[in-house]
């Protein structure tokens, strides 16, 4: 541990525990600190986890609601501390002159000027198509309020102007400083110990839109244009002219569009997502244009500009006396006038009447390169380079509607709305009864007619046919105000079949998006329609369906009109939940591979997009290394990853963090698109012994979650499942339907619930079956695992993700919980069976890597593991005792709203929800 994060962390808990004593009385802070003495016996050994449990249980519900409220800051205060730790030890390592690391863009450029590393024509041809994009998604699990992030950027402030000073010689001017940044930060946790944690009501999804924009205007409007400029001249300083000049990095967001079990998502929120989209990055050009116009103040009686700038000037309207000798200023005064009607008629507000709204993009952008023109002309290429060049990049990069929405909707839907329109029009009286054959030939035929299905002057649909039309309608206007770019991509969750890609270009031909052009004898549209393929057997027949789906000629037409890509959507919460951590990730590998295969015979270009969750039980971990894990040719210079939750606040929560994040994603797409980053000798033996690995632990993982007939009581009565639903995380439900199934419950209450009872069951469980049964006592194959371990990227992303999940799971904490279930036979069986799991599965870990702890490799989480541990040590227990007293008949207010404060505890000091 640094000095810095130690000396930070006492100020913070000293500060701290000076706040309870004097919101709550010295009883409640003698409490708290007896605790905490308690938690640190326990975790050094020298107390029994059930001495904690105990001191609960005959204490009120409102002192043990103290309690959990201050152990829950504590944790959000080491978080802090860390945080600003991380950001201090990489800029001393960079002003140190070290070597620039690996996921980062310098240490990616280091690597590619290397001579030979890579062909000019490769660069271009990666490049032509290149799209990197971290996608915000719908269904967040950020557990903290927009209030506790706001005191935590505060304090980090006067953290960092601390530092600055505190070793600075000793004179009253400091000495007053240090004493007004503690007084500040006493203030902003007294405010924070009196601000309710959890939300009262459950968010909408205007209330989930807005937090996602929230992050453009931390960091993200900043930076991913700056990361786009820096990206192209350090790949120009190599290769020169072969690099297009193409924005790289791009931003998506699936909320407000993602109506795939949520049936809060409708046209309106839709056209909410995308209206305040526009609005947010057109308020950032009206905000920057109005800086440029206060800057450059250049006189023609001291500087030239071009005849097109004078032609600007003049259009500007600005016919101020003290402005006739400013041309720059008279013309930047227009262009900011007609971005302001733009904003306007975005978001439907009265115009002034004085100026013209821009009609594109493009229009504005060729006003400001007519202000860039004349300033280099004229030897002004220095201001140039400045805000005008970062509002040009934005430009470039964001347009008017700053980030792709996409649609998401599951292939059941999608049927159930077509059956009606189809039986309404007389088309069939039952189209999901027909066999794929007949739903083809109906579908194609659809696609390629003029005749609408739909009628303004029809009776209205079903509700749920009513909405989804509503869904598209609302794209449509969004496509028409804003450009295609804002709806570009379609998901199809749930696809299995060929027809479950070509039922959505209906409803998208239907609003207009999609059109039949008899000219050219093909299907044109805007939109791509992405297959998601998630469960294990649809991965397993991914390749083969998109096979299927190309043979369709009017599908392939379309496609060749958008470019030969093929998008590709792949899951990896509910895969891991159909089959478990080594299954799933290894048919994910596997659909990869296969798909990678299929697209190269057809010569199409080809686009993954991973939905991962935060946790690595959802697909979760370090993004350079998973985009380094990808089988050869999977990435080709383009890859989106979804981003949600926790996991949004930690990356792009500051402009420094965002960058840090975004050259990771930039370096890692650039590293696995260009250079060989796998030495494996003989691939098609390593996925051999994948298969059967994956295989052998899959069943190991299906004995327990399906096979074993008491495993349902035991994860809903160890875990606070039930109490996960009242935390009012997202606007989606727990579940997609009510069912005792676990296949039909969301992905984020299964990893939260494992994640909150501290066995984080989804991220390791059946690994060490699998191993231990493929390489029994043959030392040749423990080899070969050591082997694959060094120099396969997939398999040690693998076995160190698994390995950090790992080392954040408890089973002597687990063991209390499992005492939660009702029949002791069952709580015994099935807990031993977790236990003897886990010890084999940490066994198998040390002997292939040859590590001598979970987290080898990764001090810096190893230490913030062991540190944290003691402060969420009550948290666990006070949850325990609570869901006890809640399940026995009390569920008076303050029981159930400290169960969710230890939740909300537990995520913040884990830095893992779902």
């Amino acid at each position: 541990m640094s000095e810095q994060v130690r000396d930070d962390i006492r100020l913070l808990g000293r500060i701290l525990g000076r706040v309870i004593a004097e919101q709550e009385g010295e009883d409640v802070y003698e409490l708290v600190e007896s605790t905490r003495q308690l938690a640190f016996a326990v975790a050094h050994g020298e107390a029994d986890a059930e001495a904690l449990l105990a001191t609960f249980r005959n204490v009120d519900e409102n002192k043990i609601n103290l309690v959990a409220r201050s152990f829950s800051h504590f944790a959000l205060m080491a978080n802090i501390a860390e945080d600003l730790d991380d950001q201090s030890a990489l800029a001393a390592a960079e002003d140190a002159g070290e070597a620039a690391p690996d996921a980062t863009l310098e240490g990616v450029l280091d690597k590619l000027r290397d001579p030979g590393a890579v062909k000019k024509g490769d660069v271009a041809k990666i490049l032509a198509n290149a799209q990197v994009s971290p996608v915000f998604t719908a269904h967040p699990t950020e557990t903290r309020r927009r209030t506790v992030f706001d005191v935590q950027k505060r304090i980090v402030e006067l953290l960092r102007e601390r530092h600055g000073i505190v070793d600075l010689p000793e004179t009253p001017r400091r000495s007053a400083r240090l004493a007004e940044i503690e007084r500040e930060i006493h203030l902003r946790m007294t405010l924070l110990w009196q601000t309710a944690l959890i939300r009262i009501a459950r968010p909408r999804i205007e209330d989930e839109v807005n937090v996602g924009l929230r992050y453009f205007k931390l960091s993200l409007l900043e930076e991913v244009p700056a990361i786009n400029r820096d990206t192209l001249d350090g790949l120009r300083e190599i290769f020169g002219d072969a690099v297009p000049d193409r924005q790289i990095v791009r931003t998506g967001s699936w909320i407000g569009g993602d109506h795939d079990g949520n049936p809060f998502v409708t046209g309106d929120t839709l056209t909410y997502a995308t209206r305040k989209a526009a609005e947010t990055v057109l308020t950032y050009y009206v905000e920057q244009l109005g800086e440029l116009e206060r800057e450059l103040s250049l006189s023609d009686r001291y500087s030239d500009s071009s005849d097109a700038l004078q032609e600007l000037a003049d259009r500007g309207r600005n016919n101020v006396p003290s402005r006739v000798d400013e041309p720059y200023r008279r013309a930047i005064h227009g262009v900011h006038g007609r971005i302001r009607a733009t904003r306007s008629a975005v978001v439907g507000s009265a115009p002034s009447g004085k100026y013209e709204p821009y009609d594109s993009p493009g229009e504005f952008k060729a006003d400001l390169d007519v202000i860039d023109h004349s300033l280099r002309e004229f030897n002004d290429a220095i201001i140039a380079d400045d805000r005008l060049l970062r509002l040009r990049s934005a430009v470039d990069t964001f347009g008017f509607h700053l980030n792709a929405l996409d649609l998401r909707q599951n292939s059941e839907s999608f049927e159930n709305v077509l059956d009606e329109l189809f039986s309404r029009a007389g088309v069939t009286p039952s189209y999901r009864d027909l066999s794929e054959e007949d739903k083809r030939g109906i579908l194609v035929a659809e696609l390629t007619s003029a005749r609408p299905l739909t009628f303004p002057w029809a009776e209205p649909f079903s509700e749920e046919t009513e909405r989804e039309l509503g869904i598209f309608r609302a794209a449509a206007n969004a496509v028409n105000t804003l450009g295609p770019e804002v709806i570009p991509h379609c998901i199809v969750s749930m696809t299995g079949t060929v027809s479950d890609v070509l039922e959505p270009m209906v409803l998208l031909k239907e609003m207009g998006l999609i059109s039949f052009d008899p000219e050219q004898g093909r299907v044109i549209g805007s939109v791509d329609v992405a297959p998601l393929f998630e469960t294990i057997d649809d991965l397993k027949a991914g390749a083969a369906i998109l096979e299927e789906l190309w043979n369709v000629p009017v599908y392939r037409q379309y496609l060749r009109g958008r470019g030969d890509i093929q998008e590709v959507v792949l899951g990896y919460s509910d895969s891991n939940k159909d089959g478990g951590y080594m299954s799933a990730n290894w048919a994910l590998y596997d659909a990869e591979h296969a798909i990678v295969e299929a697209c190269a015979a057809r010569g199409l270009d080809l686009r993954f997009s991973h939905g991962r969750g935060g946790a690595v039980g959802r697909g979760g971990g370090p993004t350079y290394d998973a985009i380094l894990a990808q089988p050869k040719g999977a990435v080709q210079g383009s890859i989106r990853i979804t981003e949600q939750g926790e996991v949004i606040s930690a990356r792009y929560g500051t402009g420094p963090t965002a960058r840090r994040h975004l050259e990771a994603f930039v370096a890692g797409t650039l590293e696995a698109s260009l250079l060989n980053t796998e030495s494996l000798r003989e691939p098609e033996r390593a996925y051999a012994i994948m298969r059967e690995i994956a295989e052998l632990a899959g069943r190991k993982y299906g004995d327990l979650i399906r096979r074993d007939p008491g495993f349902i009581d035991y994860f809903t009565q160890s875990t606070p499942l039930h109490e996960i639903g009242d935390l009012n995380m997202g606007s989606r439900p727990t579940a997609r339907k009510q069912t005792s199934s676990v296949s039909d419950l969301r992905a984020i209450p299964w990893v939260l619930s494992w994640s909150q009872s501290r066995v984080n069951l989804p991220g390791w469980f059946g690994v060490g079956t699998g191993v231990t049964r493929w390489a029994g006592e043959d030392d040749a194959r423990w080899a070969d695992l050591r082997t694959l371990y060094r120099a396969w990227p997939f398999f040690q992303s693998v076995l160190d993700n698994m390995a950090q999940v790992m080392g954040k799971a408890s089973m002597d904490l687990a063991k209390l919980y499992s005492r939660l279930v009702d029949d002791p036979e069952v709580s015994q069986r099935i807990f031993e069976t977790i236990e003897a799991e886990y010890e084999l599965t940490r066994e198998v870990f040390h002997r292939i890597t040859d590590h001598t702890s979970l987290m080898a490799g990764n001090d810096r989480l190893e230490r913030s593991v062991e540190r944290r541990y003691p402060y969420l040590l009550p948290l666990n227990a006070i949850q325990i005792e609570l869901l006890r007293r809640y399940r026995a008949g009390d569920d008076s207010f303050l029981v159930s709203k400290t169960i969710q404060v230890t939740m909300n505890g537990l995520a913040t000091g884990l830095r893992t929800s779902g």
